[in-house]
């Protein structure tokens, strides 16, 4: 199983940007899936997650700006980003709870750190 991010990049405050993952493999389920992000010098935190019944939730510090949305038949999750602040600087992840084929357990999954860069 492996999930592929990307969309990052350098934007002015204000701007807006969409993130995407793919998540690909040996998928038998997926429950939820989500985006994290770490700024540098800071822990690596939740930003938003959506789970297999399609109920999102989104961190206070980004909510009315962040939409995160799923294609259940693709695999994907998308995180819509606008109204961005210098503040959402940071390395973002995806990250999806995943029952694969092989092991038939419920497992963690990271995709890799997109860069979201926000100038002001």
């Amino acid at each position: 199983v492996q999930l592929q991010a990307s969309g990052g990049g350098l934007v002015q405050a204000g701007g807006s940007l969409r993130l995407s993952c793919a998540a690909s493999g040996s998928i038998r389920s997926i429950n939820y899936m989500s985006w994290h992000r770490q700024a540098p010098g800071k822990q690596r935190e939740l930003v938003s997650t959506v789970t297999s019944a399609g109920r999102a939730m989104h961190a206070d510090s980004v909510k009315g700006r962040f939409t995160i949305s799923r294609d259940y038949a693709k695999n994907t999750v998308d995180l819509q980003m606008n109204s961005l602040k210098p503040e959402d600087t940071a390395v973002y992840y995806c990250k999806a709870n995943i029952q694969s084929t092989s092991s038939g357990r419920d497992e963690d999954y990271w995709g890799q750190g997109t860069l979201v860069t926000v100038s002001s």
